[in-house]
């Protein structure tokens, strides 16, 4: 659960992203506007002015590794912690071991991986620690830490936000990897400088993931008895899988979100679930998915039924609670359910052309009847004048008027007949036929 570097650790047999993995700032790929010279982050380290942090970014580009050359540059101990395996027990025992450094003299850094996963129980161990100074914290999201890191925790943490790595920066990474001692640099590897572009746009802006599809392109190449050649057919196969799912950030993913949204509008349970499937086995954050599928229980089912939506809600919830691989089934209950439900698209409808009046009208005034009139002015202003509370009417109607003048009986919610909407229906048009009979314009 707790691993602690030397920073001697053997290299042998170890993956082409561990053997390359930066050592100092200046081998560092990335993060320029963090890290460039001059740069806030940069100043820091090498003023040795370091204080408890998040580092917060996608996977691959470099939090570990920053967190490590921060503990060499620094000096420190460097202990390696991670909230998926540990618990309070386990920070505990930390604490005492960083406790005991400090009255040593030698200053601990405690990196903590994924530090989203922790509860607020656990978070708030570290508090008193960080606070006394016995540890400088470290911790690295993929997640917003202001949703996913408690605010008193948050509140003693500077945030550095760390950028997916450009294509141009991974060409030129592996590159490095191809001439480096420490990479292929004793082989004679040949490959076309745009299999290694390939390479790099395929990766998503993952340093890791780029040097371990080169890694195995080159594994797999051809050697003719002096040198390793890398063809493009070798490239494509150690590709594949990304080409057959998507890029996070590119047309794939729009494409996959729409057709898992068009199959459960189009109530084919089976097809939403492929796609579904194609989407989490591609990587895509469960997160993502739903919050899509919340929009899409108002968007398109709405009040043909109401439970669609607390559902979603519910499912989203259990996403953040366990994660992946473990909530692909409940995605995939509310994916079914969402399918099988009745559709209505009155709410999506509703909105879209109120929006429209919205933003055309903007200074249209509001009815004086309901207006405030907390004031003595208002109220000789007429604030509120002619407001009627529904509760003390019989019927618990009244007929008047709430839109602006020009926009009087404009009708926006146009319920459709689908499951329970029909019952919502019914009642609006009772509604309306009531207050057609009590109106002052009739």
């Amino acid at each position: 659960m707790i691993e602690q570097h030397t920073f001697f650790d053997s290299e042998t047999s170890q993956p082409l992203a561990a053997r390359l993995r930066p050592t100092s700032l200046d081998e560092f790929f990335g993060q320029k506007h963090l890290l460039g010279a001059g740069k806030i982050l940069r100043r820091i380290i090498e003023g040795d002015n370091v204080g408890s942090m998040i580092l917060w970014g996608p996977p691959g580009v470099g939090k570990t590794t920053l967190a490590r050359i921060i503990a060499r540059k620094t000096k420190s101990e460097f202990i390696d912690f991670s909230a998926v395996t540990s618990g309070i027990k386990e920070i505990k025992q930390v604490m005492e071991q960083a406790e005991s450094n400090r009255r040593f003299g030698q200053r601990t850094i405690l990196f903590v991986d994924e530090i989203h996963r922790f509860n607020k129980a656990q978070q708030d161990a570290f508090l008193p620690y960080v606070e006394k100074g016995s540890i400088v914290l470290i911790g690295a999201t993929t997640e917003n830490p202001s949703f996913e890191v408690n605010g008193a925790l948050l509140s003693r943490c500077k945030v550095f936000v760390l950028k997916a790595l450009s294509s141009e920066e991974l060409t030129e990474l592996l590159t490095r990897a191809l001439k480096d001692e420490r990479g292929f640099g004793e082989m004679k590897v040949e490959i076309a400088p745009e299999l290694v572009e390939a390479i790099a746009n395929k990766a998503n802006g993952d340093a890791r993931s780029a040097l371990s599809t080169l890694e195995m392109a080159v594994l797999n190449g051809e050697f003719d008895g002096e040198k390793t050649i890398v063809t493009a057919e070798t490239v494509e196969q150690c590709t594949q899988r990304k080409s057959l799912l998507y890029d996070k950030s590119g047309e794939q993913h729009y494409n996959l979100i729409s057709a898992l949204h068009k199959s459960m509008r189009n109530s084919d349970p089976d097809a939403a679930v492929y796609w579904l499937a194609r989407m989490l086995e591609a990587g895509e954050e469960p997160l993502y998915i739903a919050r899509r599928l919340i929009r899409f229980s108002s968007e398109d089912v709405g009040l043909a039924d109401p439970r669609a939506v607390e559902l979603a809600v519910a499912v989203y919830q259990a996403c953040h609670f366990i994660g992946m691989p473990e909530c692909s089934v409940n995605l995939t209950q509310l994916v079914v359910y969402l399918s099988l439900a009745p559709k209505s698209n009155a709410m999506e409808v509703a909105y879209n052309t109120a929006q429209d009046d919205a933003v055309n009208m903007l200074a249209e005034p509001v009815p004086l009847a309901i207006c405030n009139a907390p004031t003595k002015l208002m109220r000789e202003l007429e604030y509120g004048k002619g407001y009627k509370y529904a509760h003390d009417y019989k019927d618990k109607l009244t007929a008047m008027q709430c839109l602006p003048d020009s926009l009087k009986n404009r009708t926006y919610y146009r319920p459709t007949e689908e499951g329970l909407e029909g019952r919502f229906k019914t009642r609006l048009e009772s509604i309306k036929e009531w207050k057609k009979a009590h109106s002052d314009d009739k």
